[in-house]
């Protein structure tokens, strides 16, 4: 009939009639135990996602602009590392990650002939600089695509030390910021994905990591002057719920600078985990990549830095570089992920599961703000056997075979040998020395089983 819709000739379906048909189908079987399962999370996810799930969440739009694809560099030399860049950029680079060791790196090296209004800069430094940053500035005043990555928090977890001391780390936080320096504060996530934590506990500690911060700047009077917040994430294998993980993270954010009256942007820059990547059947790597990637971009991260798919067993080679490199590419140019803005916006599976993490994620963060803050937990060791727990957990999985790694704990190739192959220690190393807390250790699921192989190849 005129002006009729093709909908209009299909009466619509009831979440109720929808779970009614399925139950008919079980014949008797119990709907919970046959096809509802529990997240690591403790998240019902049920067989199907209906618009009534959507009545009681308030769906928060948050418009990103189009995503870079990034590249990593170690910038120990800053002639090769400059070098590297530039051929990065000819492959199709449009963000860059420089890893600097020590503030003795030339910085004008290293930036040499890159067009700063066009390509993206972060600048990972293992160290705590003024007069590194302060060169920096000077020399290149008024780039916005310049991110100084500093996180003394980040540090203090990962090795167990300040730079130098709390008070001394925390007062260069307060000074710089003072200075209204932008793109100057990061807060690394990577590291509770790549140790084990689930996604409520790394959302968690993404917000008190934070919060420490503000504690610090509100303190100094310094918070006003503050103009933007990186979060380093890593995305695990999870598909849906890494999407769900990424959109909730950035709405937590905005909660969080609400109750502090800010309005500060929240920049998200993402990478493949480590936790699930593997040195038997490495190839397997590239399609684990591709996919955490595809959750990357789908989750709203502004910057994207693949990983090599041999990157846990071998130096950096030209080879593994471009393949990376053009795994993103082909998202970009070839699969449109750059077309669609916010594309996972409005789905009743992601936006349920982003509310269920914001939910309990922000829960834990009361907790552990009620309980004294980040800090504090990580010098009394319960963030430490929080992630330990989880990772624990995760393990056992892997071990039942109930997280299955293809070609490494199923469907094996026995004739793959890798005792030869390893350029890198791909393990857990042990250093002891002194820290003022226990680190947080970074270790991928199949360390023991690659081990054990190993000593009997």
């Amino acid at each position: 009939m005129k002006g009729e819709t093709l909908f209009e000739n299909f009466k619509a379906i009831s979440e109720k009639e929808w779970k009614q048909k399925i139950q008919y189908d079980l014949k008797g079987k119990d709907y919970n135990e046959m096809v509802v399962w529990n997240s690591p999370e403790g998240i019902k996810v049920k067989p199907f996602y209906h618009a009534d799930d959507l009545k009681h969440i308030t769906l928060k739009s948050t418009p990103v602009s189009s995503w870079r694809i990034g590249q990593s560099i170690y910038a120990g030399n800053a002639i090769m590392a400059n070098e590297k860049a530039l051929r990065s950029i000819q492959k199709g680079a449009e963000a860059l990650r420089f890893l600097i060791p020590e503030a003795s790196v030339n910085i004008d090296t290293i930036l040499n002939n890159i067009d700063l209004s066009t390509i993206k800069v972060y600048l990972n430094m293992q160290f705590l600089s003024k007069e590194f940053i302060v060169k920096a500035l000077a020399k290149y005043p008024r780039s916005k695509k310049l991110h100084f990555q500093i996180d003394p928090i980040g540090n203090l977890a990962k090795s167990g030390n300040w730079y130098a001391s709390m008070s001394s780390d925390t007062l260069l936080v307060k000074d710089l910021v003072s200075n209204e320096i932008e793109n100057l504060l990061s807060i690394d996530v990577s590291l509770y994905e790549n140790a084990g934590a689930d996604m409520v506990q790394q959302l968690a500690y993404a917000m008190s990591h934070a919060n420490e911060y503000l504690n610090i700047l509100l303190e100094s009077n310094a918070l006003s002057k503050l103009k933007s917040i990186d979060f380093n994430v890593a995305v695990g294998g999870n598909y849906f719920f890494e999407i769900a993980k990424l959109k909730a993270l950035r709405n937590l954010w905005q909660v969080l600078a609400s109750a502090y009256d800010i309005s500060v942007p929240c920049h998200i820059v993402a990478e493949p985990s480590k936790r699930n990547k593997t040195i038997y059947d490495y190839n397997v790597n590239m399609l684990r990549t591709t996919t955490e990637s595809m959750s990357a971009v789908l989750g709203g991260s502004e910057t994207v830095f693949n990983l090599n798919y041999n990157a846990i067993y071998k130096k950096d080679n030209d080879f593994a570089d471009r393949i990376a490199i053009n795994q993103l590419i082909l998202l970009k140019e070839e699969s449109y992920f750059d077309k669609v803005e916010n594309p996972a916006e409005g789905s009743y599976y992601i936006e349920t599961l982003t509310n269920q993490l914001s939910e309990k994620a922000l829960l834990l963060f009361k907790s552990i703000e009620k309980d004294g803050g980040l800090l504090k937990q990580l010098k009394n060791h319960t963030v430490q056997h929080k992630i330990a727990d989880s990772a624990q957990k995760q393990q056992e999985k892997f071990n039942a075979k109930k997280i299955v790694l293809v070609g490494t704990n199923a469907y094996t190739n026995e004739n793959d040998k890798m005792a030869h192959e390893l350029e890198l220690y791909p393990f857990v190393k042990k250093n002891p020395r002194k820290t003022l807390i226990t680190p947080i250790i970074e270790k991928r699921l199949a360390e023991e089983f690659e081990q054990n192989r190993l000593s009997h190849e």
